[in-house]
């Protein structure tokens, strides 16, 4: 039978804006998958579902936080109701946000660990909270060339189960893959992570997950983004 075809992503996205400085990272980042996809046979993105990411079902989930507004809706690609059932690994690629947490999960090989049989909460950080935290250098290093330390990185952002807004918000507290204890307050359609972290658009249900967006990278790495964070000349 043959395999359905997911449609490439409408150019139509809105985006948030991203320091000019980014591009050259973006470039690497797609550089470091480029090279995964040929070790790995490019096995293709939509095989596992036969729900296109641009055919939504009836029901449409619910996400919600301050973000969500310039994110796909409607009738969309990369809408909330088009990603249910989805892979996690191939709702990541239409969440116009995402792409350096996207080209990080891709280029450290974790694809497989977001399809796992219990089900997994991805704590996606935003390609701001990337810029924010991570000098051009440092976020290029990472992406390209330490590939242990990127996936204590990503285990930082991902706890077991699939776990909804409101299922974090009442358990307080979560542990995530990498051992970090990390706190969970507020309650209605935010949340704040470790002090630090605010969910700003939540609850994308995929297949055995459920996807977070951030707006702060977690973890014990140095910070070394910001103003003073583009690339060394």
């Amino acid at each position: 039978m043959e395999r359905p075809v997911i449609p490439p992503r409408s150019r139509s996205l809105p985006r948030l804006r991203r320091p000019a400085g980014r591009r050259r990272t973006t470039a690497l980042a797609a550089a470091a998958l480029s090279l995964v996809l040929t070790g790995t046979g490019c096995s293709g993105a939509g095989s596992a579902s036969s729900t296109t990411a641009g055919a939504a079902p009836k029901a449409a989930p619910v996400v919600t936080g301050p973000l969500c507004d310039l994110l796909p809706s409607g009738s969309d690609p990369g809408n909330p109701a088009a990603l249910a059932g989805q892979p996690a690994e191939v709702a990541l690629q239409w969440l116009p946000v995402l792409t350096t947490f996207d080209a990080a999960v891709r280029a450290s090989g974790m694809s497989a660990d977001l399809r796992g049989g219990a089900g997994v909460t991805i704590l996606a950080p935003t390609d701001d909270a990337f810029a924010a935290k991570f000098s051009e250098d440092d976020l290029d290093h990472l992406l390209v060339a330490d590939r242990d330390k990127l996936r204590g990185l990503l285990r930082e952002h991902l706890v077991a189960g699939s776990l909804s807004l409101a299922d974090l918000v009442a358990a307080g507290t979560v542990t995530t893959l990498g051992g970090t204890r990390v706190t969970v307050t507020g309650g209605g359609a935010t949340a704040r992570l470790a002090g630090q972290a605010d969910t700003v658009c939540a609850d994308y249900r995929v297949a055995g997950a459920r996807i977070h967006i951030i707006n702060r990278v977690l973890g014990s790495l140095p910070t070394t983004g910001g103003e003073n964070g583009h690339r060394a000349h």
